[in-house]
């Protein structure tokens, strides 16, 4: 019986344990993500996002779809900062996160929010089309424009890449005024 309770204790604080973990400082994150963008001769392309956010997972879902993917996976190094949780997820938010969010100019534009730097940490552009109009995930016509010429500023991209980027991303407009997830 008391080897039972021993081992019944021991999981449930090695449970504790892996629960009360705390999520990577941004900064972590951020020398990270920059230290292989150095590597591999990259920009970073920073998104910040929360668990409840369904553009922040249309944004993930676009850049992740097979007929772009490896034009982002060549030309960045992609990383996420988690704010703006609920009260009671965050332990899911990045210490730091939102005070660089607020930084860098997305204090009260929404997520997801994102900014693309070099390998130093320079902020080359971010997704606000103009100020206090944050583009997040692109998906009219205005928005994905918006965004290839951010992709053009940044990176090397053929026609056929710019195409592949439109067709991908107009995807995501929404139908009529609601969201569609």
């Amino acid at each position: 019986m008391k080897k039972r309770f021993f081992f019944l204790a021991l999981s449930c604080a090695f449970a504790a344990s892996l629960f009360a973990q705390k999520l990577p400082s941004a900064d972590a994150v951020l020398k990270e993500a920059r230290a292989q963008a150095a590597k591999e001769n990259k920009k970073v392309m920073v998104i910040f996002h929360a668990s409840w956010c369904g553009w922040c997972r249309k944004m993930d879902t676009s850049l992740n779809d097979p007929s772009v993917k490896s034009f982002f996976d060549r030309n960045y190094v992609i990383t996420h900062l988690t704010i703006d949780e609920s009260p009671d997820k965050k332990n899911l938010e990045n210490p730091g996160a939102k005070a660089l969010n607020e930084k860098w100019g997305g204090k009260d534009r929404g997520i997801p929010f994102w900014v693309i730097m070099d390998a130093d940490g320079k902020i080359l552009v971010d997704s606000q089309r103009e100020p206090g109009k944050n583009v997040g995930c692109p998906a009219t016509a205005e928005e994905v424009a918006h965004f290839i010429n951010v992709l053009k500023k940044t990176s090397s991209i053929t026609d056929a890449q710019i195409t592949a980027v439109e067709n991908r991303f107009r995807k995501n407009e929404r139908a009529g005024s609601a969201a569609s997830f």
